[in-house]
């Protein structure tokens, strides 16, 4: 089926491409490089051995959307594209409560104009806020904690209301627990703009030399260690995730919403040895103050994805930290490229 990936050059966008051909898919992809860049496209095109057809663009354009609609007719969409960066989100809330939430009805009316009826959402569990309890299913109540997931939350009403207003509509909102890793190429992975957002490329970087020691927010949290505990999932299980989600939002109508994690939880410190042990080097990390907005504790309970999506997450910590640091070594610059 004809597929249009919106931030399709970023991260977990350019992980997803890969799946998508891997599964017989025509795509098109959507960016405009503000946290990506196209050298991550050319990387992926010599990885399947396909060209990939992306358009520079912003999603809050409503003419260039159209444009790119009725040549490409999508038969489904699968949207990353967003501003997402927590600590940055309270610094600029109306950023991103422009990019995120109007680029999404944007992009809706683009659907619209073409009568494209199947959305696949990046949505976060950032929707959850503080855990009541772990692990953290859907129905948990959602107090998301700063600009930015509520910018999620607020999407994900979005597109219930959207879906509910076409018989034929079918949205499905993955909420991500923590992405980290790389394609087992070693050839993409993860090259934040400016400081990272993640723990893992802070690693990786001091790994590389290219940062001193990582900062760990907080070691007075409810955890094992006081450090923040987190559900890790390789990049590479999330795009498999999408593709599965494509193929169910055809399957069904109506608004839904999936975790996907592991099931399980890695405290930043735990992360950090699990990193030191795939690599053998030693990481340097400084313990700072807790950041507004972070959490103690995110835990996915993932069983609803194994049930609708027959999916789940057959890469552990390991295979992420060491396909990290295959990423990182080998591209100790990251793509290298202009943005």
């Amino acid at each position: 089926m004809r597929v249009l990936v919106t931030g399709a050059a970023g991260y977990i966008g350019s992980h997803t491409l890969i799946e998508l051909l891997a599964g017989g898919h025509e795509i098109c992809g959507l960016d405009n490089y503000v946290n990506s860049t196209p050298e991550a496209l050319i990387r992926v095109a010599s990885i399947t051995g396909q060209d990939i057809a992306c358009h520079e663009a912003d999603i809050r354009d409503p003419a260039v959307l159209k444009n790119i609609f009725s040549e490409f007719r999508p038969e489904a969409v699968i949207h990353f594209a967003g501003l997402k960066a927590v600590g940055e989100s309270n610094e600029k809330p109306l950023e991103y409560y422009d990019n995120n939430v109007t680029g999404t009805i944007e992009l809706l009316r683009a659907m619209d104009h073409v009568a494209c009826r199947r959305i696949v959402f990046s949505s976060s569990a950032t929707v959850y806020g503080d855990a009541h309890y772990l692990p953290l299913d859907e129905d948990h109540p959602k107090a998301p904690m700063n600009p930015y997931g509520r910018t999620k939350y607020f999407i994900e009403h979005l597109l219930s209301d959207w879906a509910a207003a076409s018989p034929d509509a079918s949205s499905i909102s993955l909420r991500y627990f923590n992405p980290v890793g790389a394609h087992a190429s070693g050839t993409i992975g993860e090259d934040p703009n400016g400081p990272p957002n993640n723990i893992l490329p802070f690693v990786s970087q001091v790994a590389v030399g290219r940062r001193e020691k990582v900062a760990v927010f907080g070691n007075d949290y409810d955890t094992r260690d006081g450090t923040g505990l987190r559900d890790y999932i390789h990049v590479t299980d999330l795009a498999r995730a999408h593709v599965a989600a494509v193929d169910h939002a055809f399957r069904t109508t109506g608004a839904d919403a999936i975790n996907v994690g592991r099931g399980e939880g890695a405290t930043v410190l735990e992360l950090i040895r699990s990193f030191e042990a795939a690599t053998g080097r030693k990481i340097a990390y400084e313990i700072t103050l807790r950041r507004q907005g972070d959490i103690a504790a995110s835990i996915a309970d993932a069983s609803k994805a194994e049930r609708l999506l027959g999916w789940r997450a057959g890469l552990d910590l390991a295979d992420m930290c060491a396909s990290a640091w295959a990423w990182q070594s080998a591209n100790p610059n990251g793509y290298d490229a202009p943005r």
